[in-house]
C-alpha cells in the first residue's frame, strides 16, 4: 500500500508547491497593480492641474494687452 500511496503523496506535494507559488505570483501581481492604479490616479490628477493652468494662462493671455516684440528672426 506503500507503493501506490507514494506517487500520489508526491503529486499531492507538488500541487500543493504550485497553488503557494501561484498564490504567491497573485499577490505580487495585486500589489504591482494597486501599485500602478495610484501612480495612474496620481498622474491624471497632474495632468487635470496643468490643463487648468494652461486653460487659465490662455483665459489670461487673451485678455492681455499685446507685447510689441520684434519677431524671431531678428
Amino acid at each position: 500500500m506503500t507503493d501506490s500511496a507514494s506517487p500520489d503523496s508526491a503529486r499531492l506535494d507538488e500541487l500543493e508547491m504550485r497553488v503557494v507559488h501561484q498564490d504567491q505570483t497573485i499577490e505580487e501581481l495585486n500589489e504591482a497593480i494597486t501599485a500602478q492604479w495610484k501612480l495612474i490616479d496620481r498622474l491624471e490628477r497632474q495632468v487635470q492641474h496643468l490643463a487648468e493652468r494652461v486653460a487659465d494662462a490662455e483665459q489670461s493671455a487673451g485678455q492681455a494687452a499685446p507685447v510689441d516684440r520684434p519677431p524671431p528672426h531678428y
